[in-house]
């Protein structure tokens, strides 16, 4: 690791407090549920104060907008997704209300802190300060990362936890080859001599893991797919390290030995965290289908399980059904993305529009036709299309040259990117990228690495300026799009000028 730990702290420190600045501004506006925010700030009110999700009436988004918010109904809410990432928005409506600065503020602050742990990711990963560094820039200025820290939908929180996840395996990665390399200084050999190596049980990285993933799960079941992706990956770094330490093909024997306690420490425990997440709904008595364990005793799962936990199930099961059954098929939306062009931008989503405001109306030009104003959901398009030509010499340079670190960003995208192939018969929306995000932006930084090569490198100091001018250049094309990201009064001529592609329409 880089022994500058104190300027690696104030660099990560210092640009996380910039994306929180950045972000932060003008938080509240527009002062109204724009897109999605229609559901989890109220469903965040309603457990604030009921410990579960309440129906809402009809007319709710204009009298929340008008200061009434004790409006809910007596009924429960059918939700289809876990309670975590509201229970992270009903904090910040906690500290400010039930306004639109409350509900967005916790997505703020995660926002920031995801800027923090892909820094920490990237400089560990990297083992440079500097690379981290521009780690952290690159991800603060993504239009895609900066909309969905300015909304209060759960998508930001999920990206955090789920990066957290994967930036504690990759400590335990490193701290697991310490550990068998203090076991053959302590025993003065110089390898394991064909032996599998010591068995150890107590990994903190790995449990910190558990947790972390768990609460990716708790706040979208999409998150599954990158325990199980990185879960494995682990456990072969695992075989991998012991290979390397002279364990020969008893380094297989890790499969077991580390395999096994790893799904304890993820898996297991990561389920039960998972179920922590549900302690509201289980503590009361007032949730959808809260009751369905007491009216249906007979049931196998309730005298397995007992009525609390078979309620639970079988609400699961439900969820489940929403999101596979034939309603959420048979659905279709303007913003529907393909996945296939998500890593190009090639659909954006329309957060919220007010179109053709009259010149003279709304601070809008007499001298232009009209105006208008809209939240898109879209990334910095320079940073999205390079980073997608660096996840392919990633994938190259994996395979071919066998380089653990650029495994990272490829497993990272491919399982928060390539699962929702099998979900095309239904809308999906390109907000959901910002999971990939993250791990594109590790691909970028590792690629900038190898062209900067070692210190001494006769090319280091043009590789170093040349990524310095595109890391600057991201900046100015975030800069350029901003007005697009937070409904700011644009006339249509400056508004079409940033529709580079038609499907942006």
């Amino acid at each position: 690791m880089p022994t500058d730990r104190l300027v690696g702290w104030t660099v990560t420190l210092g640009l996380t407090a910039l994306a929180f600045v950045v972000r932060v501004i003008g938080l509240g506006y527009p002062d109204k549920l724009v897109f999605d925010e229609t559901y989890y700030p109220k469903d965040a009110w309603s457990l604030l104060h009921f410990g579960h999700e309440r129906e809402w009436p009809a007319d709710a988004n204009e009298r929340v907008v008008a200061g009434e918010t004790l409006i809910m109904g007596d009924g429960p809410a059918f939700v289809v997704h876990p309670p975590l990432g509201k229970w992270l928005i009903a904090g910040g409506e906690a500290l400010f209300g039930m306004t639109s600065f409350g509900w967005r503020f916790s997505a703020c602050v995660f926002g920031a802190l995801l800027v923090l742990i892909t820094i920490r990711l990237v400089r560990r990963i990297t083992r440079s300060t500097l690379l981290g560094g521009a780690a952290g820039v690159l991800l603060t200025f993504d239009g895609l990362a900066f909309v969905m820290s300015r909304i209060g939908l759960l998508d930001g929180f999920q990206a955090f936890f789920l990066v957290a996840g994967v930036s504690a395996l990759v400590a335990d990665r490193d701290w697991f080859r310490t550990r068998l390399a203090d076991h053959l200084l302590a025993r003065g050999l110089p390898d394991l001599g064909g032996l599998a190596g010591p068995v150890v049980l107590w990994r903190p990285w790995r449990v910190l893991a558990g947790v972390m993933f768990g609460m990716a799960v708790g706040v979208k079941w999409s998150s599954l797919y990158v325990v199980a992706a990185f879960g494995l990956l682990s456990v072969l770094w695992d075989v991998g390290a012991r290979r390397l330490a002279g364990a020969s093909r008893r380094s297989l024997l890790g499969l077991l030995v580390d395999g096994v306690p790893a799904f304890v420490s993820v898996v297991v425990l990561g389920a039960l965290v998972y179920l922590s997440t549900w302690a509201g709904w289980l503590a009361t008595q007032g949730g959808y289908y809260r009751d369905w364990g007491r009216t249906n005793p007979e049931a196998t799962s309730v005298q397995l399980l007992g009525a609390p936990l078979a309620s639970l199930l079988h609400y699961h099961s439900q969820m489940y059904g929403f999101h596979t059954g034939d309603f959420i098929n048979n659905q279709s939306h303007g913003y529907d993305a393909d996945p296939i062009g998500w890593l190009v931008l090639a659909r954006t989503i329309g957060i919220d529009a007010v179109n053709n405001i009259e010149p003279g109306v709304d601070g809008c030009p007499l001298d232009v036709d009209r105006c208008q104003r809209v939240i898109t959901g879209i990334g910095t398009p320079l940073l999205w299309w390079v980073g997608a030509a660096c996840l392919v010499v990633a994938v190259v340079w994996w395979l071919m040259r066998r380089d653990w670190r650029f495994g990272v960003p490829v497993v990272g995208v491919a399982s928060t990117w390539l699962p929702w192939f099998q979900y095309t018969d239904r809308p999906t929306f390109l907000f959901y990228a910002v999971t990939i995000i993250p791990f594109t932006v590790l691909a970028v930084c590792l690629l900038i690495g190898l062209a900067m090569g070692p210190p001494e490198a006769p090319r280091r100091r043009v590789a170093t300026m040349v990524s310095a001018v595109f890391v600057a250049l991201v900046v100015v094309n975030f800069i350029y799009f901003h007005p697009v990201w937070t409904d700011a009064l644009l006339s249509y001529r400056e508004w079409a000028a940033r529709m580079w592609l038609r499907t942006w329409i």
